[in-house]
């Protein structure tokens, strides 16, 4: 019997979504993703990108407390180990998703934790096949499988990640680690403009470091960032080594000229990498129409539909330019909105 909706992901849209199918008793049947060491290197692992961040004080719900009894009587008993590890100041990304992944599971939800590897769109009802060989037929599919925040490759930059390291600073730049602090900014598109400018508001410096003597950002962007008395570019530059102690998180980074290979180093409290994102969607390429850059596109304005009929989009997959907790559930909501009436519509 085919599934009436899959959903591929298992971030803040995939978890949405399924909290809102399972309510309207489409018994979703969610592939949250693979536990393996290639998810684990490139940032893909179960639960999504807010897994691997620490505090979370923009999500909507969740003020600055102490949440040990709500998480200890809304999660299972085997993930109390949560409530042990509780820093009593809010909820943290993965308290927050393990607790979108456990309302989507008290509606009835069912799991299966497995990559996706190949969709054939061709036939109807769709075939799904798993990592693991699993095969499993469905009516209707959400894709959200986010993108992941591109990093420079470098064992410091892993190591001090939630430490001072940081891809989104939107998320993290008003956290009290930063504030008044010299920052680092690495990139020089329109994104790492915006998030040197951004950081502006918080730190007491911020150093643009970009590898070239131009900035690649559209000319409106580049003359803020230059006008911006607070932004200091470093140019012909790149980071080499995040400096950093247990204690104190990141200290610093060291820089090599693009120019002459001289080093130096440069004090500051945050490196934060504006150099893109990669949207998960290689297990999609030509079989669904996408952006320039491999995101899913939307082809009705305001519908998460895509350009394959009875397939929806959520989340950062189709989202390269909020790519926050709180939009991505909220395109979550609507793609399994737009899911039920499409198989309303269809008598299904």
């Amino acid at each position: 019997m085919p599934e009436r909706v899959v959903i591929v992901g298992s971030g803040p849209a995939g978890w949405t979504a399924a909290i809102y199918a399972s309510r309207a008793s489409l018994e979703p049947l969610v592939f949250e993703g693979a536990v393996t060491e290639e998810n684990r290197l490139q940032g893909t692992m179960p639960l999504g990108q807010l897994a691997l961040t620490t505090e979370v004080e923009n999500y909507p719900g969740f003020p600055a407390g102490d949440l040990s009894q709500f998480l200890k009587t809304a999660l299972p008993e085997e993930h109390h180990w949560m409530v042990d590890m509780h820093q009593k100041e809010g909820c943290s990304g993965p308290e927050l998703m393990h607790l979108m992944r456990q309302q989507a599971t008290n509606f009835g939800t069912r799991i299966v934790t497995d990559d996706i590897v190949d969709i054939d769109f061709d036939c109807r009802p769709f075939k799904i096949r798993s990592l693991g060989g699993q095969e499993v037929e469905a009516h209707s599919i959400i894709i959200a499988t986010g993108a992941r925040a591109n990093y420079l490759g470098l064992d410091s930059e892993e190591q001090f990640k939630n430490r001072g390291v940081s891809a989104c600073a939107v998320c993290d730049g008003a956290l009290p680690r930063f504030r008044d602090k010299p920052l680092v900014v690495v990139g020089g598109g329109d994104s790492a403009v915006e998030e040197a400018d951004y950081l502006s508001k918080f730190a007491s410096t911020v150093y643009l470091v970009h590898r070239r003597d131009e900035l690649r950002a559209s000319k409106i962007m580049a003359e803020r960032a230059i006008e911006n008395p607070k932004i200091e570019i470093l140019w012909n530059s790149q980071v080499t080594e995040v400096l950093g102690t247990d204690d104190d998180g990141v200290t610093g980074v060291r820089l090599k000229s693009t120019v002459d290979g001289s080093e130096r180093e440069q004090a500051a409290s945050g490196a934060f990498m504006a150099i893109g994102h990669t949207p998960n969607t290689t297990f999609l390429e030509g079989k669904l129409e996408m952006t320039e850059k491999k995101y899913v596109k939307w082809t009705v304005p305001f519908r998460t539909n895509t350009s394959v009929e009875g397939v929806f989009a959520a989340g950062d997959v189709s989202d390269d330019y909020y790519r926050q907790a709180i939009t991505a559930a909220g395109t979550g909501c609507m793609s399994a909105l737009d899911a039920e009436r499409w198989l309303a519509l269809k008598g299904l």
